[in-house]
This record gives C-alpha cells, structure tokens and sequence, in this order.
C-alpha cells in the first residue's frame, strides 16, 4: 500500500508533530539524518530543515521536559511493530472516558486529514463517534476534483453519530462531490441487501469504493461500551451471541474475531456497507480509534484491512505493544 505523498499538498511535514519525530529519531534513537529521511519517507535535506526549525523554536527542550515525547517514542514503536507508515498518538485524556478518548483522538484525525488531503482525490468514509469529533478541528482548504463517498448506510433513529451529517460535512467543507449511501445500516435478508445495491442506484458506491485513494475508519469493541450496543444497532441477546462466536471488533459494523475474519453470524450477511475486502484495496489507509479496551478491534482491524496511517491514544498504543509483546513470547 502506498504513502500519501509528502509535498504534494499542504505539507504535513511542515507540522511540529513531524519536526518532533525527526528530532526524536535524530537526537534520542541516534539514527543518522539519512536514516531519519527513509524511516519518514522525506528527503534529508528536509530532515535537516525540520531539525533547525525544532531547535529554533525550542520545541526539543520543550517535549522532553515535559515528557510528551512519550507519544512520539510510542508512534515509533507502533510504526516498527505494526508496520505502518505513520502512526500519531496523542495524550490520553483526563478522565479516560470514551467520549474524552473519541474526541481527543477525533480532533488528531480533523487535524491530520486538514494537511494531508490534496486535489483529485477519492474519499472514502465510515462513520462513529471519533470520526464525528474530527469535524471540530477539519479546517481545509477547498480541494479541487475530489469526491467524499459514504461507505455504509444509515439508521433511522440519530442518537450521538450521525452518518448523512459526517459525509456532506466532510465534503462540504473540503468542496467536493459527496456520495451518500442511502440505505439502512442493517436490512432485513440477504436478497434485500442485493436488491438495493442492483435496482436502487447504490452501484455507484460501490464502483467508487473499488478504487478509493483515502479510506478513512474507525472501529469499535465489543462490550458494554460497544457504540453498536450503546446506539441500539444490535441488542444485547446479539451482542452475547457475538462475543460467543469470538467477536472482538466492530468495523464498520462487520463483526470480526481477533485474527481479523468476519465471525459466522448472519448480522454480518446484512449490513448495507462496502465490503471491507474491497475496502483494503484503498491505496491509503487511515484508522482513528482510543482506549486500551479498543486495543484489540484496533489489532484486528489492521489484520483485516491493512493500516497505512494509525491515529490513537496513549493507553490504547501501550495495549498495542503490549498485546505484540506477549504474542511474541
């Protein structure tokens, strides 16, 4: 899977979270400014740029003293550990509430997809509560030639997410074409499901999903804080059925165990969204999720799709490692 690629847009590597990954790299981890360059995928002369601006602007005494390089040491790992292109972790929040943690990692995300979305690009979206909270801090640019298509359907009864509201926002704000997937999250039969994609104009979704520049998603766990259970997608009874089958993760509300296969329950032949083995084609991936308790759907997740860019907390990327660790023992 491919990197987006720096200096084609407003540049990311123009942001301090940048700047302190090359220093960290630089002057923590002993990597030469030619290692510094390979490892994030920029020139070295950009590395030695990014190294003066961080000196300049005292931002190295700053995060050391401070101690937010932890989140920067953790991105590493991840990236090492997971083989991702980029990982971004911020503090985990006060409180370590879900709603706390899905905005917290919520606003990464608006402020990553801010920089890194250039012209021409095809978009597409799942929906939740972290996703939800990145519109507080997206604030692009107006794109040319874009288009913002809904990967899966909607529900009737809105509670805290809004599926219709997170696209056209989304494509709203970046000026692009917006493709909405107008159909229910969950249908009733399997010959429904394909009526709606044949006779009812949802083709269209689906032949832009097949070729997606950017997917952007999120995923949930399967418990008592399960946005599934908590919005009333699914009922208890099915919820525990589930967890029997060896769920751990909901994405985009495709039921997976932890090695990342769809579990063998019929919910899943009945969910209206883009399949998510047409969803790893995409050519970059981003997942945005928090929590040590998502730690494992974010695993499984990664198994299933693939993950180009990781946007997460504290907690969450310590169980990560954790969970790496202890599988490698």
């Amino acid at each position: 899977m491919a990197k987006l690629r720096r200096g084609t847009h407003t540049a990311y590597s123009e942001t301090s979270s940048l700047r302190l990954r090359a220093a960290w790299l630089y002057y923590n981890q002993g990597l030469t400014q030619k290692d510094v360059a390979e490892q994030l995928g920029i020139s070295r002369t950009t590395v030695i740029r990014l190294l003066d601006e961080a000196m300049r602007r005292a931002e190295v005494q700053i995060w050391i003293t401070e101690g937010i390089d932890d989140c920067v040491e953790l991105a590493i790992k991840l990236e090492r550990t997971y083989g991702l292109d980029e990982a971004i972790v911020v503090p985990e929040p006060a409180g370590g509430n879900v709603n706390a943690q899905a905005k917290s990692v919520g606003l990464a995300l608006g402020q990553f997809l801010t920089e890194a979305i250039p012209d021409n690009y095809t978009i597409g979206v799942g929906w939740g509560r972290t996703m939800t909270a990145s519109l507080a801090s997206f604030r692009p640019t107006r794109r040319d030639n874009c288009k913002v298509v809904s990967l899966l359907g909607g529900i009737v009864a809105v509670h805290q997410t809004n599926p219709i509201d997170y696209t056209w926002r989304l494509a709203s704000q970046l000026g692009a074409e917006c493709y909405m997937f107008l159909a229910p999250l969950l249908v009733d039969s399997v010959e429904t499901k394909r009526n709606l994609i044949e006779k009812c104009g949802l083709e269209a979704i689906y032949r832009l999903a097949e070729n997606l520049d950017l997917a952007i998603v999120s995923c949930g766990d399967i418990g008592p804080q399960s946005t599934s259970l908590s919005e009333g997608f699914i009922s208890k009874r099915e919820l525990e059925e589930l967890i029997e089958m060896g769920c751990v993760c909901d994405t985009m509300f495709n039921f997976l165990d932890a090695d990342g296969n769809s579990v063998d329950h019929p919910i899943n032949k009945r969910v209206m969204s883009v399949d998510l083995d047409t969803l790893k084609k995409a050519k970059h991936i981003v997942i945005s999720s928090g929590g040590a308790h998502r730690a494992q759907a974010i695993s499984a997740t990664i198994k299933r799709i693939g993950c180009n860019t990781l946007i997460t907390d504290e907690s969450a990327a310590k169980a990560l490692l954790q969970m790496a660790m202890a599988k490698a023992a």
